[in-house]
């Protein structure tokens, strides 16, 4: 029950003071501990889809070369460099690969502030354009200008400090992979039912919607066939296959059959004919024949979803909690696969903790990044299996303290911005008691 004293409310967001504060306080678990229970592959598999994981994940743990690909400019040589915790296919890792590739094969790259060796794995985005018109890509934090296997290609690296001083510079972390087979083969149908299932419990905390263009709670969508677009922060892609191929030219450089033209065509800076990753047709194995990006996509389809730790008394409790706030009202618990033609995707529980669909978060976590219907201060339900062992939270990694996270999720409207579909839940976890909230954290770093 909610104490009057000590309290007050602002824009929907409960405010502690005083003592009361102090009596609700709850320590921030840490990263969980012991096996990752995660980075196999999904059971089930044939002995055949079995053979094309592997394949995957040998390909995904490649480190590229210029020869290769890498470039002219990219984030990171490797995609497993990026998505490594606490496996391959995570997130990112306690020491930040960023640093050592800056300078690696003799590259002349200056570390920019904002990437540091105990800080996430981060790519950089611009807001607006010099014009002001709308910009949103990914401005890569390297060159391959002085590598050894590089020779003659001069490229300065964006300013980026000129770009934070104009507000213009924001961060994503890498999205961890895991089960993302089973996310894809969710139905539009599934998310949507879920949505209007949900919609009267949504209503009485501020989180409404429909599944259009307009208002919280809707979907993003994809351009011509209308289908619900499900990956990445802003649930921006709609299929793995598509995520890795652009992932691939946008972070590594390496062009590719569905992104293949060079993001800088720099003339010596380009060493391959393109596109550098193909399907190889005179191959003489199945696995040998398909491209990288296909190899990716599959790795990513059989990657098994993360393993929860096993629930005690104060996890289980905490599972109450986490509904009675509210929060499961967004981080659904349970979607179900559709019929797929991989048995092991078929029909299958996915306890993702996700409604994949989009929601204004405010002022404090808006991007100004607007990409397909999201809009700038929306992002997708962040997926919260594996979370026990991730190391930063949000879209840009801002903090590894749990409770801060939380309580990002909270802001008042401003200026262009409206409040956060969120207000009314965090005040909700404000007014727990020390043991709900240390529960409810228990019960989220156990998944």
């Amino acid at each position: 029950m909610l104490r009057r004293e000590g309290a007050f409310l602002i824009a929907g967001v409960l405010v502690l003071v005083g003592c009361a504060a102090a009596t609700q306080v709850a320590q921030a678990p840490g990263v969980r501990g012991g096996p990752p229970g995660a980075g196999g592959p999904l059971p089930g598999l044939t002995s055949a889809e079995l053979a094309f994981f592997q394949a995957g994940l040998a390909t995904f743990r490649e480190v590229e070369a210029v020869k290769d690909g890498l470039g002219p400019r990219f984030n990171l040589d490797s995609c497993a460099g990026c998505h490594a915790q606490p496996a391959t296919g995570g997130s990112s890792p306690f020491v930040n690969p960023q640093i050592a590739v800056a300078t690696k094969g003799g590259a002349k790259n200056i570390v920019p502030s904002f990437i540091a060796l105990n800080g996430p794995v981060r790519e950089a985005r611009f807001k607006f354009k010099t014009d002001r018109t709308r910009d949103g890509g990914v401005h890569n934090l390297y060159t391959i200008s002085g590598r050894s296997d590089a020779s003659g290609c001069v490229l300065a690296q964006p300013d980026f400090e000129r770009e934070a001083a104009s507000n213009n510079l924001i961060f994503r972390i890498p999205t961890p992979l895991f089960g993302g087979g089973l996310i894809e083969a969710i139905s539009d149908q599934t998310i949507l039912s879920n949505l209007e299932a949900q919609r009267a419990s949504r209503g009485t905390m501020g989180i409404v919607g429909r599944p259009n263009r307009q208002g919280p709670g809707r979907v993003n969508t994809s351009g011509n066939d209308g289908s619900i677009t499900r990956f990445g922060w802003k649930a921006q892609n709609k299929s793995l296959v598509i995520f890795a191929g652009e992932a691939y030219n946008v972070e590594q450089g390496v062009t590719n059959e569905l992104f293949p033209t060079e993001r800088d065509e720099t003339r010596p800076c380009l060493f391959n004919a393109a596109p550098e990753d193909h399907t190889h047709v005179d191959a003489s194995t199945p696995t040998d024949a398909i491209s990288d990006v296909t190899k990716f996509a599959i790795f990513m389809r059989f990657l098994a979803p993360p393993a929860p730790a096993p629930e005690t008394p104060s996890s289980a409790r905490g599972r109450v909690v986490f509904a009675e706030t509210g929060c499961a009202l967004c981080h659904t618990p349970l979607l179900t696969t559709a019929r797929s033609s991989s048995a092991a995707l078929s029909e299958q529980p996915v306890r993702l903790f996700s409604d994949l669909l989009l929601h204004r978060m405010g002022p404090g976590l808006a991007d100004d990044i607007v990409q397909g219907a999201a809009g700038p201060d929306e992002f997708r339900t962040a997926p919260l299996w594996g979370l026990g062992q991730r190391i930063f939270f949000l879209h840009d990694g801002r903090t590894s303290d749990l409770v801060e996270a939380i309580e990002a999720h909270a802001s008042a409207g401003k200026a262009e911005f409206p409040p956060s579909e969120a207000n009314a839940v965090i005040a909700r976890f404000h007014a727990l008691g020390k043991t709900d909230k240390q529960d409810l954290l228990s019960f989220l770093r156990g998944l």
